[in-house]
This record gives structure tokens, C-alpha cells and sequence, in this order.
């Protein structure tokens, strides 16, 4: 649906110097539904329980953005002003595209660096897959169930259409250059996650529409992954109807050897006594945004990807305090990083 209004909240903690740089803390606001499977508890609780804040959003990712919350109010505390502006970005639309993230970089995108608090269980992800939606119809040629040879299931032309696409995903996937991305079990999924077709249970269907997720290399473009994507679909179904809607999210990457993942790295082993993982991930995010304008970016955060968008969703408190203070050493240790860099 078209969208006229975009709603965001933007937080700023001054800095000590305008000369500084800058960093961006960057968090999505907007959830997705509670879906059809029973939960055990309201989804829209927030109720804290066994240590666990419980609810639709709670991992993915109010308890990051909590996190930097606190983290920003705790240097402002301890020292007054952080040594660079640091400026939280919590947005609306990053679940469907990402328009919040966009327009808010629009507005000012002079940032040195950002930190996105995405549960990742406290490793940093420095490359992400693309995802684009896609929808497609595949029309057949109606007839009566008693003479359906007569006429052209619609379902039985998408049946050759869900193979070859099975197929795709298993070639994409078979040899992934990326080191990070090749960790994955499967790197760049493609999933068709909705089906609907006819009208009536006694009439041969003469239309059917898909709906489905495509995942981006790494090193690939969305226009070439459409086009091949496109190209598997009109061999299998030659008047295939394809469009691309909703999420399109392109790759992004962070090279392991620059300064700023490496100086996550440190402080969260600092708060956490582990030496966090470098690693990849297979999921779009707005992380793709500062990176296509050349801002160093990264995700790092609690514990609990597994449980976005499915049934129970929950985050640790005490994970969400352990983010806060690495966060708060990341605000004062960019600032040090930085100024020891221009020295």
C-alpha cells in the first residue's frame, strides 16, 4: 500500500568537539504481526518474566534499541557529552523496505560509522545477503471439473515453476566465494511463502499468484539477481507475469580489517570475556543503507535471532545490559580511536 506518512524518533547525545566524528545508532521500531501459532503469553505483553522481557518486537529489536538508549544516557552521565556526537536513529519501515532508515539519511548522513543493535548473540555481522520480494501469475484456462481436460490448471503450469526455483537456490548456493557467507548453511535463501489460486473447488483454476523472497549475493547486484531470477522463471513458464514489490534490500559489506568492526570486537569482549565472531548473514537489513554511502557498518547485539518473527519472541535482560554497556564503550571508544588516528 502506498504510504503518506513515516514516523521516527531521532536521539541525539552532544558531543565534545564538532571537529570529532560522528556515530550513528541505528534501530527499527516496527514489527511484524504475532502470526497464526498459539504463543504462551500475550504477544503484546512487554511482561518481564524468568528474566526475559517478553513480546512481539522484544529481540528484534526494542531491546537494542533500549540498549543504546541507555548506553548514550550512561556517557552523558559518567562525562557530560560523548567525545563524538552520537546520534540513535530509531525508525519505522525497516520490516517492509527500509524507508525509515532511508529518510532519515537523507535528512543527515554525515556519520564516521554505524552500529546497528540487531540480535546477532553477540558476534558482528560484517556482510549481509540482499533480499528482494517478487510476486508472479501464471494464468491457466478455466473449465468444469468434470471435463478439466478441457482446460489448463493454472497450478499444474507452477508446478514446473516451484521446481526450477528449488534448483536456483541450490546452484546460487553450491559454491559462495564469500568466506563469511560460505559459514552459512544456507547463505542465500529463496523461498516462495505464498500461494493462492481459484475460486471454486469444481472449477479448473485459470489463475495462479505467487508471492516470495529472494536472497542477493554478496557481490551481486539487485539487477542481477533479478535477471537471473526472471530468466529461470520464463524457461519454466514462458507467460509468467513477474513484478518486484515490497522489501528490496541490496548486500552489504564491511571489510574485517577496518577499525570500526575490529573496535566492536574489543569492547564487546571486554563486557563479555569472549572474543566475538566475525560472520555473515542471510537476512536484508538497513545495514545496506550507510554502507552504500560509505559509512563503515555493522550489526551486533543480544542473543535471540531465532526467535524474530516466530512465536514467543523474548529477549534477555541481562543481555540487553551487557549491550548497553558495550555500547557506552564503543561511544567513548570511537571517539579515542578516532582522535589517535589524526595524531
Amino acid at each position: 500500500a502506498a504510504r503518506d506518512e513515516l514516523l521516527g524518533a531521532t536521539v541525539t547525545l552532544a558531543g565534545q568537539s564538532d571537529a570529532a566524528p560522528r556515530l550513528c545508532l541505528d534501530g527499527h521500531v516496527d514489527v511484524v504481526d504475532p502470526g497464526t501459532a498459539p504463543w504462551q503469553f500475550d504477544p503484546w505483553s512487554g511482561d518481564e518474566v524468568d528474566g526475559c522481557i517478553r513480546g512481539r518486537g522484544a529481540a528484534d529489536m526494542k531491546g537494542g534499541v533500549i540498549a543504546a538508549l541507555h548506553a548514550m544516557a550512561a556517557v552523558r552521565a559518567a562525562l557530560g557529552a560523548a567525545p563524538g556526537e552520537v546520534v540513535l536513529y530509531g525508525v519505522s519501515s525497516e520490516e517492509d523496505g527500509g524507508l525509515g532508515t532511508f529518510a532519515a539519511l537523507e535528512r543527515d548522513d554525515r556519520f564516521d560509522a554505524c552500529l546497528i543493535p540487531e540480535p546477532t548473540g553477540f558476534d558482528i555481522v560484517c556482510a549481509q545477503a540482499g533480499a528482494l520480494t517478487f510476486e508472479g501469475v501464471v494464468p491457466g484456462v478455466s473449465a468444469h471439473a468434470a471435463l478439466r481436460l478441457e482446460g489448463e490448471s493454472a497450478i499444474d503450469r507452477y508446478v514446473p515453476i516451484h521446481a526450477a526455483l528449488h534448483e536456483h537456490e541450490r546452484r546460487v548456493n553450491a559454491n559462495v566465494d564469500h568466506p563469511l557467507m560460505r559459514e552459512l548453511e544456507l547463505p542465500y535463501p529463496l523461498l516462495v511463502g505464498r500461494l493462492e489460486a481459484g475460486t471454486w473447488s469444481s472449477r479448473v483454476p485459470d489463475r495462479l499468484r505467487f508471492e516470495g523472497r529472494l536472497g542477493v549475493q554478496v557481490d551481486q547486484t539487485p539487477g542481477e539477481a533479478r535477471g537471473a531470477f526472471e530468466a529461470v522463471v520464463r524457461q519454466a513458464c514462458p507467460d509468467a507475469e513477474l513484478g518486484w514489490t515490497g522489501g528490496q534490500f541490496a548486500p552489504a559489506e564491511t571489510p574485517l580489517d577496518h577499525p570500526f568492526p575490529q573496535l566492536v570486537a574489543s569492547v564487546i569482549e571486554e563486557e563479555t570475556d569472549r572474543r566475538p565472531r566475525f560472520i555473515g548473514s542471510s537476512y536484508g537489513s538497513d545495514m545496506r543503507l550507510f554502507c552504500e554511502r560509505g559509512i563503515p557498518s555493522v550489526m551486533a547485539g543480544t542473543a535471540g535471532i531465532e526467535l524474530a518473527h516466530a512465536v514467543d519472541e523474548r529477549v534477555s535482560l541481562s543481555e540487553v545490559v551487557a549491550l548497553a554497556r558495550s555500547i557506552a564503550r564503543l561511544i567513548v571508544g570511537f571517539g579515542e580511536l578516532a582522535s589517535a588516528a589524526s595524531s
